[in-house]
């Protein structure tokens, strides 16, 4: 079932709305007729195109996409990227172990199942800062430098229940499915989900209006407080979306 998630929430979404571009203030919007609509921030940004067929027409919008994350990670990520794989002496392994229970409390019933202690586990060591943590040759846990340590989407989906989760509207799909970050008016046009007690710098499941499994997973840049009440920008860094490279590599061969 795992495998067709992204194509059944493609499928479920329909022909593209309608959508027109407009600018305010030197930033360019997207501005579906249903209302929802993907806002770009301001300067130092890089940019990411993408088409989109509306009726008879196909034009290109532009999202904006922060410095921070100008590598995306896992958008053809492969076994290529991957420099070094090392199994972890056992004090790494409780300390990896504990930052993971303390980061959620909810997988700790289960993370001898997950993780478990007399299997090997394994660091692998990847381009841009990245690590994946590895056990029996699946990967289950991704960190970017010293960062959190964050669930694969396939793990996610088999304990859902263990991140704080936003959720954007209808109109958001495409683009969260496209790897373009999160943008503020995502979350909080009609349909979208804002969790307030998410604060800034937290990872975070991405849900989509009227889907059951998170889409994608993230790294707020602020608070969901901040993201309501600011209302445009990037709200939350998209760092692994279904169907990008680490989706497809369910195991490591």
């Amino acid at each position: 079932m795992l495998q067709t998630e992204a194509q059944n929430i493609e499928d479920d979404i329909g022909p593209g709305p309608e959508m027109k571009i407009a600018y305010h203030n030197g930033q360019k919007t997207a501005k579906a007729q249903n209302g929802s609509n993907t806002e770009t921030p301001g300067d130092e940004t890089l940019f990411l195109s993408l088409q989109f067929q509306c009726k008879r027409h196909r034009f290109t919008f532009t999202p904006k996409i922060s410095n921070s994350t100008q590598h995306k990670m896992f958008k053809k990520f492969s076994s290529e990227e991957v420099s070094a794989q090392n199994q972890v002496k056992a004090s790494v392994q409780r300390k990896i172990r504990q930052s993971i229970a303390d980061e959620y409390p909810g997988l700790e019933p289960v993370l001898d199942d997950i993780l478990p202690k007399k299997s090997p586990l394994i660091v692998a060591k990847c381009q841009n800062h990245l690590n994946l943590v590895v056990v029996n040759n699946v990967p289950l846990f991704f960190s970017v430098r010293d960062g959190p340590y964050m669930p694969t989407l396939r793990l996610l989906h088999q304990y859902p229940e263990i991140m704080k989760k936003l959720q954007v509207d209808r109109g958001a799909i495409r683009f969260v499915l496209a790897g373009a970050n999160i943008m503020c008016p995502g979350l909080t046009s009609p349909g979208g989900v804002l969790d307030e007690e998410v604060g800034a710098e937290c990872p975070v499941a991405i849900m989509a209006e009227g889907k059951q499994h998170a889409l994608a997973i993230g790294f707020t840049k602020m608070s969901a407080k901040d993201i309501k009440a600011i209302n445009k920008g990037i709200g939350v860094d998209n760092l692994h979306y279904l169907n990008d490279g680490l989706w497809k590599m369910e195991r490591f061969d």
